[in-house]
């Protein structure tokens, strides 16, 4: 080989090395932005503020935020489908009405997610299957159980099955204001990670912290989080939760300055906010 050959050959040889040690020192300055006590930011519904809520578009956008975790919400279909929408009714999200409970999912592949806008897309209801397959090795998910009397009964182990079909036990996270669908999951499969949401202060006429901590053992001894109003999460709060060995997520908090310290997650719309 010439020695012209070999020069361009090792200049390239060079080019390529040097691309590859810069993409890498690149990644890992991002990497280093979150400190180990950074909270985990979570796209609620995927990131609302990214697109059409709980749409495939819209958690793929999440995704590539950076988002630590995907927020969805479940319910069943008329023939027992799991599908992943916030509201019980197609009213608000699509352009069809009634509950979702009452459609097959043939039906409500004919209903169209709306835009910001109001118009109707080209993309309707997903189901879980079809999210945990976009998400699958990409980025774990919280999946809310809605739960409210006469709707999705029997829907915990429908969402176990499907979970388990994709071998995602150890990417799926489970909470829900339903403190009874939480123990159905936890009686179904005891390694599942399940959280509780609140809306409201939790026990606070508990006062000592050891009974505190006493009382989340004796009822709650499988919830691992408990996942909050970001208006309760004072710093005597917080302290209170983690004293009881548990961790502290909360949401829906789209300011970035106004994120309380040591929470170890923010369930936010805008997840893009918190990974600039």
């Amino acid at each position: 080989m010439k020695r012209s050959h070999l020069t361009r050959l090792t200049i390239a040889c060079f080019i390529v090395f040097a691309a590859s040690a810069l993409l890498s020192l690149s990644s890992c300055h991002r990497a280093n932005t979150r400190t180990p006590h950074s909270p985990l930011i979570v796209a609620h519904r995927g990131g609302a503020t990214l697109g059409m809520e709980n749409s495939l578009s819209c958690i793929e956008q999440g995704i590539l935020t950076g988002a630590d975790m995907i927020e969805i919400d479940v319910h069943l279909t008329a023939d027992r489908q799991v599908v992943v929408c916030h509201d019980f009714t197609l009213n608000r999200t699509t352009d069809a009405e009634g509950d979702i409970q009452d459609h097959t999912l043939s039906q409500l592949r004919q209903c169209h997610l709306l835009t910001k806008e109001g118009t109707p897309s080209e993309e309707t209801i997903p189901t879980l299957n079809e999210v945990l397959l976009l998400c699958k090795d990409r980025c774990p998910i919280l999946l809310e159980i809605k739960k409210k009397e006469g709707y999705n009964e029997g829907i915990e182990q429908l969402c176990i099955d499907l979970v388990k079909r994709h071998k995602m036990e150890k990417q799926v996270v489970f909470q829900s204001f339903d403190a009874e669908s939480m123990a159905i999951v936890h009686a179904i499969d005891p390694l599942l990670p399940t959280e509780l949401l609140l809306g409201r202060p939790f026990a606070e006429e508990v006062e000592n912290d050891s009974l505190f901590k006493t009382y989340l053992d004796t009822h709650f001894a499988h919830i691992r989080s408990l996942n909050v109003h970001y208006s309760m999460a004072t710093n005597e709060y917080i302290r209170r939760v983690h004293q009881a060995g548990r961790e502290i997520k909360i949401w829906t908090l789209d300011q970035p300055e106004s994120a309380p310290e040591h929470v170890d997650a923010i369930i936010t719309n805008s997840p893009d906010l918190f990974l600039k």
